[in-house]
């Protein structure tokens, strides 16, 4: 199917739906048409980026992922043409996710709601730990989101920091940026660092300066998202990690989730939690 604009809540009632608690009823609305960030829905599920590219390509992702753990942390990846995954196995990837990427030759080309069209044999499937699912565990720990008060998807940056290269896939560090209350940065730490397939502790604390990070103001990806009075900027690596990199180094051809918009999986976030 084409793209479709994304709705707002005058052009499509669907958009006023609340958060789903349920992750399948979640998938549900974004298999419908629902184009929304992710994070707050299906609260204690874990939430996964997705990478898709030609098998060719595949090991060059794999690889990339293992020497680059923190902003890539694999979860699942399938076989060639397999648009299944074992996090959520009645779950299409093809349809279950509320917005996608498609790229060629580096260029982002389209961001459609599905890519049943474009889906192919030759297709491997990367599901990839994202930041939302340890946003329930900061909620329980005291540690305010601020993103998920104020409606706001996160935000992202590329950092002047280089990940380790694989294969053909180079490209920088991406990472998502939380505001926390300055008393409560050690708390965010170490819930964090018990959930490292989720990219675990923050990579850095404070001045975003030292991440090369100019403007708070300005995210590369996502929203920008208001600091409370006494908030400090904590930055945890994040899964649009490989997204840079595919357009650093320009495979032929890739689908992507679009930044915040993620795969909710069925898997509970007391799985990858490390007592």
């Amino acid at each position: 199917m084409g793209a479709r604009p994304l709705a707002t809540t005058e052009e499509d009632p669907v958009t006023a739906t609340l958060p789903a608690a349920d992750p399948a009823v979640a998938r549900e609305h974004y298999r419908a048409g629902l184009a929304v960030p992710s994070s707050g829905w299906a609260p204690g599920y874990t939430q996964a980026n997705l990478v898709v590219v030609p098998q060719d390509w595949a090991y060059d992702v794999l690889l990339f992922g293992l020497r680059n753990p923190k902003p890539v942390p694999l979860l699942d990846v399938t076989d060639a043409g397999s648009y299944r995954t074992v996090l959520a196995p009645d779950a299409d990837l093809r349809t279950d996710l509320p917005r996608y990427r498609v790229w060629r030759d580096g260029e982002l080309v389209d961001e459609p709601t599905d890519v049943v069209d474009l889906w192919r044999d030759d297709l491997v499937a990367f599901l990839i730990g994202c930041s939302f699912s340890f946003e329930t565990a900061l909620l329980d720990a005291g540690v305010p989101v601020r993103n998920i008060e104020q409606g706001r998807n996160v935000s992202m940056y590329r950092t002047d920091r280089a990940c380790r290269p694989a294969g053909r896939l180079s490209g920088p560090l991406v990472v998502s940026m939380r505001p926390v209350p300055g008393e409560l940065v050690a708390a965010a730490v170490q819930v964090t660092a018990r959930m490292p397939q989720v990219h675990g502790a923050p990579v850095h604390v404070g001045v975003p300066g030292a991440l090369g990070i100019a403007d708070l103001g300005a995210p590369d990806f996502g929203d920008p998202v208001e600091p409370a009075e006494g908030d400090v900027p904590v930055f945890w690596a994040c899964g649009v990690t490989p997204q840079a990199a595919l357009m650093a180094s320009r495979p032929p051809f890739a689908i992507t989730h679009a930044p915040g918009h993620m795969f909710v999986t069925d898997v509970p976030d007391a799985v990858y939690r490390q007592s």
